[in-house]
Formats: C-alpha cells, structure tokens, sequence
C-alpha cells in the first residue's frame, strides 16, 4: 500500500481481506447488541425498575445514537478512518459494562444513552467502510455484512442465553463478553481500509441536518425499518390475540420472521449484483406487501407465520442498501449514512409503540394494515435507492491494484 495526500492505493488482496476484517467488526457490533437484549430483565431487576420505568430507558440507546452518530464523520476526518473505527469499535464494546452497573433509573438512563452514542458513531465508521470496500471490489456486499451482524447478534444472545440460564450476575457476564468482544474487535481492525481526508478538504460539522439526499434515501428505510420493528415485536402477540394460537406457536412466528431476514441478508448481495438495487427492493416491496395482505386477512395461524416470513423476506436488504446509497450520494459519504442511520433509529423507536397505540385505539389488524401501506412504499421509492447499483467509473480498478481518491471519505 502507498499514500499521499490525495490517494490510497491498495492491492486487490488488501482489500480482500478488508473485507473479512469488516464482516468481523460487523459481528462483534451486532454480539454486544446480543448480548445486552437477553439481560434486560436481570438490568430491571438490579435497578428496580417498573416496566413503564425500562421502557422509557430503552429509549435513551436511540437518542444517545441519534444525537452522536454526525459526529462520527468529523472523527474519522480528523483520525483516519481504521484509527476512528478502531477508538469508537472500542468504546461501543466496553460500553456494555455500564448498563449492569446501574442502581436507579436515573443511572440507567444515562448509562443506555451513552451505549446508544458509542453505538451509533460506530455504526457510522463501519458502515461507511463497507461501503468503501463494496466500491473497490466492484461487487455488492452491503447486505452481507448486514447479515454478519445478524450472526453476531444471535452468537451474542446464545451466549446470553446460557449466562442466564446459570444465573450468572450480569456484571460479570458482560465485563467478560465486553473483554472478549474488545480483543477481537481490535484484532478485526487491523485490516480494515485506513481512509485518509484530504488535507485541504473542511472537516464535516459536529451537528448538522441530514442532506436532502440522505433524508429521501432514509425515507424508503423508514418504512423497512418500521415494518421489520413492528413484526418483531409485536408477531407473536398478533397470532396470540388475534389468531388465539398457542404461546409456542405464536413465538414461532418471531423466530420465522427473523430467520427469513438473516437469510436473505446473507444471501442479498448476489441477487443484488444480478438484479441491481431498485429491482432487488421493488421485489422485496412486493413480497413484503403480500405478506402484509397475508398477515391481514390471515384465516389461519399458519398463513399469519407465512405472511410474517415474507415480510422479513421482503424487508431485509433494504437498510444494507440505503447504507450503500447513501454512501454514494454526495461527497460526505459518512454524513448522508449518519443522516439514513438517524432516520432508520427513529423509525425502529417509534414502530413498537407506535403498533401500540394504535392497536388500543383500534385493532392490531389495522396496525398492521398501516405496516402493509408502509411496505408498498418500498416498490414506489425503490428508484431512489439506484445511487446503490455500483458504478465502475467510481473506482479505477487495475492490475492487482484499486484505487480511489480519498478526499470525501
């Protein structure tokens, strides 16, 4: 590898094993997130907590994202982006310390705000290198690292599982995992793209409004993010109340759901080089649509299970593919992704409660008769995802080599 002040050269092997080292950050990420959703009743129990009390401390996490994730742009202008990835990868992982530790809501807020900031900024850094990794190798990995996470969240939650299981204190639970999961995220850094900013180039804004660009891309994952939410939360109780299908049953719905989502993730990335963005998305609009047409006029628990499956189907590489737009939108890449990631965290905050309420002033059919209009809207916007369809001319591939000028990233 050679660098000066405009352009990083990288061998085509160098960037090969970018790739793996961000499919290793993306699963560590998505480890902590597990690895902190199966103490959430043992973190109630240690603070003394009501239910109202957690729910309105599971909001910090989004805010304390929402707020930090711009600031993620300025750090890797003025670090480097392997040196930013690496400082805020870290604070994420001994973040997780901080929830077990808190005795009152007050200290669980502040804690949860904090492990929600580290992971927005982080979620930026990575997210912002994989699309820079996607347009050296010329080929469509977004959604498989999305994937990764997904394998990492259930790594991170079986583990939890088994902690609680053996009535392990939290505490000491994730002080070992946030250990483990620091070590190997260092060790995954190493070899991620060490993107420099041109030494002329202004450094991003701390805090700025999200691009239009970034607000149009965000829109079509609001509504992916805000279908899957819904689904995930609240597919269980629809097939419980509605259907009157048995606990196990109804469970299995929220199982199928997430699993239809994480293989079509991993599997995402060769549609998507065969097919493109827009059409991959219209497709998933679709499935999504029918799914949520199954779930509505269900006559059966088992067509509620299918109809739920087709939704994760159908919204699954749609975030992994704003991410990827976004990234290619304008010349602050790490702006217009923090502007979509703000966008899609509120979506996935407001979906759960959202249901809710609507369900109590109606019927949880017509919640997720809201869900099936949302999902629609991913084959009307698809088009604005087309930024994600990769474009050689935006990178110059050569002889063993990729290169690609490093000012904007």
């Amino acid at each position: 590898m050679t660098k000066d002040s405009t352009v990083t050269v990288y061998s085509t092997q160098q960037v090969k094993r970018a790739r793996i080292a961000v499919a290793a950050v993306f699963t560590v990420h998505g480890a902590v997130t597990g690895s902190f959703a199966t103490r959430v009743p043992w973190i109630q129990d240690h603070a003394g907590v009501s239910a109202g009390q957690l729910g309105l401390a599971l909001a910090f996490p989004a805010i304390g994202a929402s707020i930090a994730m711009p600031l993620a742009g300025r750090i890797s202008h003025r670090f480097g982006a392997r040196t930013a990835l690496r400082g805020l990868l870290t604070l994420w992982t001994l973040a997780l310390i901080l929830p077990a530790l808190a005795p009152n809501l007050v200290t669980l807020c502040a804690a949860l705000f904090v492990y929600g900031a580290t992971a927005g900024m982080s979620d930026v850094a990575m997210n912002a290198l994989g699309v820079e990794v996607e347009n050296r190798l010329d080929k469509s990995i977004m959604s498989g690292l999305h994937g990764m996470w997904s394998v990492g969240a259930l790594i991170g939650s079986a583990a939890g599982t088994v902690a609680a299981h053996t009535a392990t204190d939290a505490r000491t639970h994730h002080l070992v995992a946030a250990l483990v999961l620091t070590a190997l995220g260092l060790i995954a850094c190493r070899d991620v793209l060490d993107i420099q900013s041109h030494p002329d180039e202004e450094p991003p804004p701390r805090f700025t409004l999200p691009p239009k660009s970034a607000l149009i891309i965000g829109a079509v994952g609001f509504c992916a993010v805000f279908a899957e939410g819904a689904s995930l939360d609240w597919s269980a109780v629809y097939l419980r109340n509605v259907l009157d299908s048995s606990d196990g049953l109804a469970a299995a719905s929220t199982t199928a759901f997430a699993l239809m989502m994480a293989v079509a993730r991993i599997a995402g990335d060769r549609i998507v080089d065969r097919f493109g963005a827009v059409r991959t998305v219209r497709t998933g609009g679709v499935m999504a649509t029918a799914g949520g047409l199954l779930v509505v006029f269900s006559p059966s628990p088992a067509a509620a299970m299918c109809g739920f499956g087709l939704l994760g189907l159908g919204v699954a590489v749609v975030v992994p593919l704003a991410f990827a737009a976004a990234g290619r939108s304008g010349p602050n890449p790490s702006q217009a992704i923090a502007g979509v990631a703000t966008i899609t965290y509120t979506s996935g905050l407001i979906a759960p409660s959202a249901i809710g309420s609507l369900a109590e002033a109606t019927s949880l059919v017509v919640s997720f008769g809201v869900v099936t209009v949302l999902a629609f809207g991913l084959v009307l916007g698809a088009g604005v995802l087309r930024s994600a369809d990769r474009k050689v001319a935006g990178s110059a591939v050569g002889e063993g080599t990729t290169t690609k000028s490093a000012a904007g990233s």
